[in-house]
């Protein structure tokens, strides 16, 4: 009986300590997320809305699809070049001042998409609409490793990453709606009004970022200092799920061969996926579907059902604590939905339903791949080993379409080209089961 008593005794601190690092929790993420979802949902409009624009900018301008994938794809050579250096700046400097360069700026340049005339125009835009974008999504991760320890970090990441299943929910039928009903309003075209519409709100989020946010839990004075004590120690006693990396500092970040490999399976992974968001439009429309504002609404549903089975898989992958086959199985059920696509042969129903399998699947894919990466990262590289990995992995974006966009055009069949993507899927959940290894038995 005694026994019975102590043990009782002894774990009703534990109890509530565990409850009161819940309650820490939970005003955090709700002070937090929700805004970084925003800037994110925005951040990620600004970038696919090329892929709407495109159908109306060909009425107007005589740009082919080869221009149009080609200034889809230069994005990510802007965004390549000056990730890591921004990154770098942020770990110095804070996410405050960071946002606010990153996103007022980038805003404006997505608005000036309005004005571009010639293909040389539209390419500088491109490419600076990526260079003023470089380090928002890497600097967003090593924020949330300021804030989260690894074993809430999958729950997190995923319900920040469905911003990006979010916006396009709203891509779709906003998109439409703006190319259908303000064309003409005020003599611009409906893909100019797209990009201004569009492009605005970017900048103003990048001033309330600074004024909203605070760098650290140390700088929050909506923090009780009991609470910063508690994010402390939980960031002090991370427990990683999968083998760490013993980076002292960049040098010996470089020179892993394993950080590489993470970014050749991002590489694909990114390359699959964005070929395939710039083409759902034009799928969509040769299934049969003519109606703009109806494109857009078929384009939503794959999104919608990504958003709910993104943030349950990042649930299951924290509550497992279990990282590889997760993603391993995310990138698999996005080949088998492309596959369904590719031999539906243009049926409106299955190809939808492929379409919306896929969609889950990369949707949660992404945010499954930076938890990994981010427990694989040492503190002393993370910084640096984030923004590598995504400014190698985003090239994958900048070089697939106009490869795929080639093997269409010599094939007159867009299938070899899907053929490739359902093999960039299962390659990069290949690779990232080869290098990362886990650091423990799942949990059951």
């Amino acid at each position: 009986m005694t026994t019975h008593t102590t043990t009782f005794a002894d774990a009703l601190p534990q109890a509530h300590a565990s409850e009161a690092t819940e309650a820490v929790y939970r005003k955090v993420s709700w002070r937090i997320i929700p805004f970084l979802m925003l800037c994110y949902a925005v951040a990620f409009l600004d970038r696919i809305n090329i892929g709407y624009a495109q159908l109306q900018m060909k009425q107007t301008l005589p740009f082919s699809d080869a221009i149009y994938g080609f200034g889809a794809g230069i994005f990510f050579v802007g965004y390549f070049l000056f990730e890591v250096p921004s990154n770098l700046l942020l770990a110095r400097i804070g996410a405050r001042k960071t946002l606010l360069r990153i996103m007022f700026i980038w805003g404006f340049v997505a608005a000036a998409m309005a004005f571009v005339r010639t293909p040389m125009e539209f390419y500088a835009a491109r490419f600076l609409l990526g260079v003023f974008e470089a380090g928002f999504f890497p600097g967003i991760i090593l924020y949330f490793t300021y804030w989260y320890p690894s074993a809430r970090r999958g729950q997190i990441i995923a319900i920040f990453m469905t911003a990006t299943a979010i916006s396009s929910v709203i891509a779709g039928p906003l998109c439409g709606a703006i190319l259908k009903y303000m064309n003409g309003t005020g003599g611009l075209h409906g893909w100019q009004w797209l990009f201004i519409v569009e492009g605005v709100p970017a900048a103003l989020l990048g001033i309330a970022a600074y004024l909203y946010l605070q760098d650290k839990p140390e700088d929050a004075k909506w923090l009780t200092q009991e609470e910063k004590q508690t994010l402390r120690h939980e960031l002090d006693h991370d427990e990683k799920d999968v083998v760490p990396a013993s980076h002292t500092g960049l040098g010996q970040l470089f020179a892993d061969p394993k950080v590489y490999a993470l970014a050749l399976s991002y590489f694909l992974l990114l390359g699959a996926t964005y070929t395939m968001v710039f083409w759902i439009p034009s799928l969509i429309k040769s299934w049969g579907v003519a109606d703009l504002f109806y494109v857009g609404l078929c384009a939503a549903v794959p999104q919608l059902f990504g958003v709910f089975a993104t943030v349950w898989i990042g649930r299951h992958s924290d509550k497992h604590r279990e990282r590889r086959w997760h993603y391993a199985s995310c990138v698999i059920a996005a080949a088998a939905g492309m596959g369904v696509i590719s031999l539906s042969q243009g049926n409106f129903l299955a190809s939808m339903a492929g379409l919306t399998l896929a969609g889950i699947g990369w949707i949660a894919a992404t945010p499954l791949f930076f938890t990994t990466t981010t427990e694989y990262l040492s503190r002393a590289s993370a910084a640096g080993g984030i923004a590598l990995i995504s400014s190698l992995g985003n090239l994958g974006p900048a070089a697939a379409p106009s490869v795929t966009g080639w093997i269409t055009a010599h094939t007159g069949s867009p299938v070899y080209s899907m053929y490739l993507l359902i093999a960039f899927y299962l390659c990069s959940g290949a690779i990232l089961l080869r290098v990362v290894r886990p650091a423990r038995a799942p949990v059951h």
